[in-house]
């Protein structure tokens, strides 16, 4: 048989893309045309949360895990995964570990919600506050940053501070990897100026030289070992590009990756992230940036209410529920569903609190209220970042559990005076596939968005209700400037 009639049979290349989360590993393997046609998953252990706000969580987990998950996805492939041609990690922003100079774990890592270096993060801040104001950054309790210190100060000679990506990158490469800008933002590097925060590790004593090298994210940053290959299925020389944090590799999901172009995620909170050309910043560090893997700029702000709206409610009843709510039409009363105290977007307020205005008809009724003060906290977003001077275009891409609801979906398109278009996949691992197929299956990221993210379904406003949904969120703006939470504007 020729090698041309081999070459035929071949199956097409395809790329792997890699999120570690919390609690598992997630791969998935996808062609050039977006399909998905092989997945993996892998427990990891839940992190270990005790008294001072110490989180942890056992990082000689993470390659097992990933290598068992690549396994299960690479077995699935046509060609037993000898077609994949590049794969990309994406992990949890802010986790760290302290690894020996072979790149193995010495200890467990710090995660993303460790607190023990607050007192560290909370100088960083003050030293670095010109930088921050640039940056349109604030360097919060949980910062990486001050993790990365806390290690540096207890490290013995040759031991390095890894971001989970790095470690994997290591484990699969089998020599050291840069770190991607996205990771490493909020370790203190500074994507504007190109460079870490130097003067901040001077106050601190950590040598500018044990800070590792940082490339955008789809930077080829090597390829797969002999050794890796055995044990996950790629093939050797298989490559490895840099991934993004796992928010903004869902939001590459869902191919909003163009200037303008923004997604709001309804996930347990809400999350407006999007895309501008230009760095933004927030005077009330609401809205902060990532840095676009093309120079752009990844805009976004997270509430504290979204989803969890709905956390008292069966989820077996949510269907009737929003039928219901749907024949009701708009509700009689506002709801800001908010079930913690204080709120950090579209605005900040630490004395923030739910609250019900009016009387509920009835059960309907009153969901009906809570769906709606979901969504008028997302047209305060889009107004925010508008008034911030950002360009907003095009349906809203929608993600996220709550987008699984039709009425939600309708209600909110309907507030915002604007089409909103659900993404089929706004998944982690499906981001980091998409980083992988820039400049292997397709030219950039553009590229990889444009020919693998579907079109999604398109939810048009309902222009019968517009009129009485106006003007509840005008009432629900003025009762949250009543309770001088939101400035007059």
């Amino acid at each position: 048989m020729s090698s041309t009639a081999d070459a035929s049979r071949s199956p097409a290349p395809v790329v792997a893309g890699i999120d570690v989360a919390t609690a598992a590993v997630r791969v998935v393997c996808a062609d050039a045309r977006g399909r998905v046609l092989a997945e993996g998953r892998a427990p990891l252990p839940q992190p270990v949360r005790g008294a001072g706000g110490h989180s942890e969580q056992d990082a000689r987990a993470w390659w097992p895990a990933v290598a068992a998950a690549l396994r299960q996805a690479t077995g699935a492939l046509p060609g037993g995964g000898q077609e994949v041609v590049a794969a990309a990690v994406s992990a949890t922003s802010g986790t760290l570990v302290l690894a020996g100079p072979d790149g193995e774990p010495v200890g467990p890592a710090l995660m993303y919600d460790d607190r023990r270096a607050a007192d560290l993060n909370a100088k960083a801040q003050e030293v670095g506050a010109r930088r921050w104001r640039a940056l349109g950054l604030s360097v919060g309790p949980t910062a990486a940053l001050g993790k990365l210190v806390w290690y540096a100060n207890r490290a013995r000679p040759g031991q390095v501070v890894l971001h989970t990506p790095d470690l994997l990158g290591r484990k699969l490469t089998g020599r050291p990897v840069a770190t991607d800008w996205s990771h490493a933002l909020k370790s203190g590097y500074d994507p504007r100026a190109g460079e870490w925060a130097t003067e901040v590790f001077d106050a601190f004593g950590v040598p500018a030289g044990t800070l590792p090298a940082v490339r955008a994210p789809g930077t080829e940053a090597g390829t797969v070992s002999a050794g890796a290959a055995a044990e996950t299925g790629l093939p050797a020389g298989c490559r490895l590009r840099l991934g993004m944090t796992d928010g903004c590799a869902g939001q590459i999901a869902t191919g909003a990756v163009e200037p303008g172009q923004f997604v709001g995620v309804l996930g347990t909170t809400y999350v407006l992230k999007g895309v501008t050309r230009e760095l933004v910043t927030d005077p009330s560090g609401a809205l902060y940036s990532h840095r676009h893997p093309d120079g752009w700029w990844l805009p976004g702000g997270a509430s504290n209410t979204g989803g969890e709206a709905l956390a008292a409610v069966d989820p077996v009843r949510l269907p009737e529920l929003d039928a219901a709510a749907a024949a009701r039409g708009p509700a009689s009363c506002l709801n800001y569903p908010l079930r913690r105290a204080g709120e950090r977007f579209p605005f900040v307020s630490g004395d923030a609190r739910g609250f019900l205005a009016g009387t509920p008809r009835d059960e309907a009724d009153e969901h009906r209220a809570a769906l709606e003060g979901v969504a008028f906290l997302e047209r305060l977003a889009l107004e925010r970042v508008q008034a911030l001077g950002v360009e907003v275009r095009g349906p809203l891409h929608a993600a996220g559990g709550g987008s699984r609801s039709d009425l939600w979906n309708r209600i909110r398109a309907t507030v915002l005076g604007r089409p909103l278009r659900v993404a089929e996949r706004a998944e982690t691992a499906f981001g980091a596939a998409l980083l992988a197929a820039a400049g292997t299956l397709h030219a950039d990221l553009s590229a990889s968005a444009a020919a693998m993210t579907a079109a999604g379904r398109v939810v048009e406003p309902a222009d019968g209700e517009r009129a009485a949904l106006d003007a509840s969120y005008e009432g629900f703006v003025a009762e949250l400037r009543g309770r001088g939470w939101l400035d007059a504007g």
